[in-house]
């Protein structure tokens, strides 16, 4: 599939409540490494909370927008006060809202908003135990193993092109996880 400005793909409502049910799935597990760093902070689990009531189908709402800022906020804060695990795992919260906003552009940088959720969750185990990228994988193969991905899922992620290069380890491990959930074309 050509990655340019102009090729468009089909996109339903339902499409969109699949990806952000799934992205949801992924970040959740991570809940609990940011609210150890920060109790009384709840901007990522109202992040999630929105992404899910859109998955469960309601409206997309100003909520989801308010809560991907939200939870990018808590992110920048816990990054800046040296609490890595708890960015990584707020980052998951913002891209589950992302998530409800995939656009209908044939553009491989649309994937992270399919993969990014689980891709930061992945990154926060790692780095909850001393940065060991067997954890990661580790993460990213249950993902794959538990079938969160389902036949929706992984049909939306195909019309995409391929994620892109870049990103340091987060874009690795969206890179590896593209390619674990698009079927090998022997298949």
């Amino acid at each position: 599939m050509a990655d340019d400005d102009t090729a468009t793909i089909e996109l339903s409502r339902s499409d969109l409540r699949a990806v952000t049910g799934y992205a949801v799935a992924c970040a959740r597990p991570s809940l609990p490494l940011y609210e150890r760093a920060r109790p009384d902070d709840r901007r990522p689990r109202a992040a999630l909370d929105a992404a899910r009531a859109f998955a469960d189908g309601a409206e997309r709402t100003k909520a989801i927008r308010d809560g991907a800022w939200a939870a990018h906020r808590a992110a920048q804060e816990t990054r800046d006060a040296g609490a890595p695990v708890a960015s990584d795992a707020a980052r998951a919260a913002a891209h589950t809202c992302g998530a409800a906003y995939l656009h209908p552009l044939a553009k491989a940088t649309q994937v992270k908003h399919i993969l990014a959720s689980a891709a930061h969750t992945a990154r926060a185990y790692e780095l909850a135990e001393g940065d060991d990228p067997d954890v990661g994988a580790a993460h990213l193969a249950r993902f794959a193993a538990l079938a969160l991905a389902d036949g929706t899922v992984v049909d939306v992620l195909r019309r995409y092109p391929a994620a892109p290069p870049g990103g340091g380890r987060v874009g690795q491990l969206i890179r590896d996880l593209d390619a674990a959930l698009r079927p090998h074309p022997s298949s």
